[in-house]
C-alpha cells in the first residue's frame, strides 16, 4: 500500500492528537503532580495586604530591628530592649516552603526580650518567618527568610 501526502498528514494528526491526550490524561490523574495554591485562604490574606503593609512600615521605622540567631537549642529571635516584653502578643509563624505539612506557628508571649524556637521543630534547610505583633495597640509585623 502507497501513503500519499493526504494520507501521512492524517496519520501524523492523530499521532499527534494522541500524544497530547495522553499527556492531559497523564497530568489530570498523577497524584504526584498534584500541586496547592502557597497558601490556605490565599484570596483572604490578599484583602489584608494592606494591613500588612502598614505593620511592616511600623517595623521598619523602629530603631533596632528583631534579631534572629541560630544555637545549640533552636533560633533565638531577639527583641529590641526598648519595648516592656510583657505588653507583647502576637504570633511566630514558621513556613517551609518545599512542604507545607512542616508549617507551624508558635504564640508570642514573652518574659523577657528573647523567644527560642526549638530546633526539634526546625529541620535543616530554608524557612520564612514571619511575626505579627502587637504592642500598646500597634501592630508591627516582621518578615525573614533563614537557612537553619
Amino acid at each position: 500500500m502507497k501513503i500519499n501526502w493526504g494520507m501521512g498528514l492524517v496519520i501524523v494528526m492523530t499521532l499527534f492528537i494522541g500524544f497530547i491526550s495522553f499527556f492531559v490524561y497523564r497530568m489530570t490523574t498523577d497524584h504526584n503532580l498534584e500541586h496547592d495554591l502557597v497558601t490556605e485562604g490565599y484570596y483572604q490574606k490578599e484583602m489584608e495586604l494592606q494591613g500588612n503593609i502598614y505593620a511592616q512600615q511600623n517595623t521598619a521605622a523602629m530603631e533596632k530591628q528583631i534579631t534572629g540567631i541560630k544555637n545549640k537549642m533552636g533560633y533565638l529571635l531577639q527583641f529590641p530592649e526598648g519595648f516592656d516584653p510583657h505588653k507583647i502578643k502576637g504570633i511566630v509563624s514558621l513556613y517551609r516552603p518545599s512542604n507545607k505539612k512542616l508549617d507551624f506557628e508558635i504564640p508570642l508571649e514573652l518574659t523577657d526580650s528573647n523567644l527560642l524556637i526549638p530546633g526539634s521543630r526546625l529541620l535543616e534547610g530554608r524557612w520564612n518567618i514571619t511575626i505579627d505583633w502587637e504592642y500598646e495597640g500597634k501592630k508591627y509585623r516582621f518578615k525573614k527568610q533563614i537557612t537553619y
